[in-house]
């Protein structure tokens, strides 16, 4: 690969990154051609992207970002490749999980090694729990919306059930009067 392809390469890689809200260094060495590929369908199945760069080729890509990833650097060793996730900050976790938890491969495999969520950095896989419970904006929205209308359905029921009990108290009152 010639400096230019490089080059060309490493500012493709920055415009994506700087593009994508959420993304994850992960780990996919030791695993068999066959597993990777089982791994990259599981990905393109729930709309995310994985693949392989250089170590370096991420270091200097995330140099020209304008979050400061100079802790991604301890996370760039060995195999490295990103998952890109347009809709969702905890799919390539959930994705990950899942792909362990099928038991395909080694238990550890593959494994988170770092992740930028709206630039918030989160390095090791000790996060790998709490980043794949995290709730989608959709998700989030829905229960936004639940919170919302459950005092107004309150507020109708109670006036609906009202209606009945205020005719009979009217009734009452009336026929108290013509006596």
């Amino acid at each position: 690969m010639t400096r230019e392809e490089k080059g060309t390469l490493i500012d493709d890689l920055a415009e994506k990154l700087r593009n994508t809200s959420y993304f994850y260094v992960a780990d996919t060495g030791g695993l068999s051609v066959k597993e990777i590929n089982e791994f990259r369908a599981m990905c393109f199945q729930r709309g995310v992207e994985y693949k392989i760069y250089k170590n370096t080729l991420i270091r200097k890509a995330l140099e020209q970002l304008d979050t400061d990833y100079e802790s991604f650097n301890d996370a760039l060793k060995g195999t490295s490749g990103i998952m890109f996730s347009t809709d969702t900050s905890n799919a390539p976790a959930k994705i990950i999980k899942e792909y362990r938890k099928k038991g395909i491969a080694d238990a550890e495999k593959p494994a988170m090694k770092a992740a930028s969520i709206d630039s918030d950095l989160f390095i090791g896989g000790e996060h790998l729990d709490m980043l794949s419970s995290l709730k989608s904006k959709e998700e989030l929205l829905g229960e936004v919306i639940t919170l919302l209308q459950s005092p107004a359905k309150n507020v109708i029921s109670a006036l609906q059930s009202g209606k009945s009990k205020l005719a009979g108290i009217v009734k009452t009152l009336s026929e108290r009067e013509e006596s």
